[in-house]
């Protein structure tokens, strides 16, 4: 998971091997991985946790906005609410994180399996979890509100 720095991203939990789930899209080498990480907000450096799918063949230019099929936007709120359960017990990690297997669940999907880990290979990745944890923290009541609505609204469909 080579990164660039360009768009102040720094991406801490990632689906690597993305591009067997990736929908209609699976196996099609379109989306190389999904990630959760940190954007450093222009007008005031404050932290933000985005989602960000990368590319194999995208050009930095086209990576500044994007449209995702609604699968993408599904699978990244699976990365966010499996992230948001894996900090509840990151604690009892030393790094938050085991650097040994930077992987920590695999869940079933579209006949393989989203790897959920950490993206263990960017240089700042320690800092980049305590940061993400953080944030996650201070952020809790907003995306608290939302997952549930979205779980009330799930249920009401009969999910």
């Amino acid at each position: 998971m080579n990164r660039t720095d360009y768009l102040k991203y720094q991406p801490v939990m990632a689906v690597a091997d993305y591009t067997q789930v990736d929908g209609q899209r699976a196996y099609q080498q379109e989306a190389s991985e999904l990630s959760l990480g940190l954007h450093t907000m222009q007008q005031d450096d404050r932290m933000e946790i985005t989602a960000q799918v990368g590319s194999r063949t995208a050009r930095q230019e086209d990576c500044t906005t994007s449209e995702w099929p609604i699968h993408r936007i599904l699978d990244a709120a699976i990365l966010l609410c499996r992230s948001i359960d894996y900090f509840q017990e990151a604690y009892r990690q030393e790094k938050l994180y085991d650097p040994e297997q930077p992987v920590f669940d695999r869940i079933p999907l579209q006949g393989a399996a989203l790897s959920v880990g950490f993206a263990a290979d960017h240089e700042n990745i320690e800092q980049n979890i305590q940061t993400f944890q953080q944030v996650l923290e201070e952020d809790a009541h907003i995306i608290g509100e939302r997952l549930r609505i979205l779980s009330r609204l799930l249920e009401e469909l009969g999910h």
